[in-house]
């Protein structure tokens, strides 16, 4: 009987020629072309026109460039791919413009307020307060330590309050099998679209108009809270799905109840993702100005009493922001560039403990 056996072995394969270049390496200079020709045209024929009819570039970007992109896209998606291109070329050319266009006005109020702001900058301006200060005194005196203190206590008031509650949120939408649970995280997101004006005027009205109660910074905590949470919760709640379920399953596999493989098993896993909901809900409440200016008012001088008026960066600025007087608005701009640090610092810190985090698994 013939043996049927095949060898297996490498050497006794037959080699098939390799092809000189992968097929997705593969250049095809006609398309380049094309490609290239389509995007370099609107460009050079919108600053031809710009400069021909006098024409504001923002306004000959929306009007001519766009447009001009938009037919030149289509005719290469056309005629490249057919008609199914015609529809990713449109896709690809909105997405490009206004991920652009945002960029562009991004970058230009980011270095509106770092040029202008570096102007007030200074060691006086950065640790003196604003008392006997005037919309017309010199920058050599007074300046935003009493509003980086405010808002420090008043931020800070807002997250001990705001992180237990929402990180219960997020313990219960994620931990619990409860039939409330959808209803919980519509509440919680509805909360994430609330104007910050509105959690100001219920604070004003409920507390300082019914009970007669005076302007404090513990009032703005409280206005900031129904801003924080909904940040906090929702973020904690993602990182805590993240956790994979085979960890939890490990642990009550070994006997442990419910509370010790949350305790020792979930939250440890999910410490970095939580560590960020905190920042990025610090980071969404430092800057609100309405609910401050209902509930906490201002003030010139340095104090921790949070049954007082306290002065804040946000106030801060929208006190000196109303004079016309140039150096008013330069104090306006110098305070306006520390919020944007102090945001800059948080967000930074948020992606450093991710990123370390991460790290750490790799390794």
């Amino acid at each position: 009987m013939t043996d049927m056996r095949v060898s297996l072995d490498p050497g006794n394969l037959p080699q098939l020629p390799r092809p000189a270049t992968e097929p997705w390496k593969a250049k095809n200079p006609s398309r380049t072309a094309k490609i290239t020709v389509a995007s370099v045209t609107p460009i050079l024929l919108t600053i031809a026109l710009a400069l021909l009819f006098q024409i504001d570039y923002a306004i000959a970007a929306i009007l001519v460039f766009l447009p001009l992109q938009i037919i030149a896209s289509v005719w290469v998606g056309r005629n490249l791919y057919g008609k199914k291109g015609q529809s990713d070329a449109l896709l690809v050319v909105f997405t490009i413009f206004f991920s652009a266009f945002v960029g562009v006005l991004l970058t230009s109020v980011v270095w509106s307020v770092v040029t202008q702001g570096l102007k007030a900058m200074s060691w006086q301006f950065i640790s003196q307060n604003n008392i006997y200060i005037t919309p017309t005194t010199s920058l050599e005196y007074g300046g935003v330590g009493a509003a980086i203190l405010g808002s420090g206590l008043i931020v800070g008031l807002a997250t001990l309050v705001t992180v237990p509650l929402g990180l219960l949120v997020a313990v219960y939408l994620t931990e619990t099998r409860s039939k409330l649970r959808n209803t919980v995280r519509t509440l919680v997101q509805a909360m994430s679209g609330l104007p910050s004006v509105v959690a100001g005027l219920f604070i004003y009205s409920s507390l300082i108009l019914v009970f007669r109660l005076g302007y404090g910074g513990w009032l703005g905590s409280a206005a900031l809270l129904p801003l924080m949470l909904p940040t906090v919760a929702r973020v904690a709640e993602e990182a805590l799905r993240l956790v994979p379920q085979d960890l939890r399953n490990g642990a009550y596999a070994l006997g442990a109840p419910a509370y010790r493989a949350f305790l020792q098993v979930t939250l440890p896993a999910a410490r970095s993702g939580l560590i960020t909901a905190v920042i990025l809900g610090v980071a969404r409440v430092i800057g609100e100005t309405a609910p401050l200016l209902l509930t906490v008012n201002s003030a010139n001088g340095t104090s921790a009493d949070m049954t007082q008026p306290l002065a804040s960066l946000p106030t801060y600025i929208f006190q000196y922001i109303h004079n016309v007087n140039d150096t008013s608005v330069q104090r306006a701009w110098g305070a306006a560039l520390m919020v944007l640090i102090l945001v800059a610092i948080l967000f930074t810190s948020a992606r450093l403990v991710s990123r370390d985090k991460t790290a750490k698994k790799r390794k």
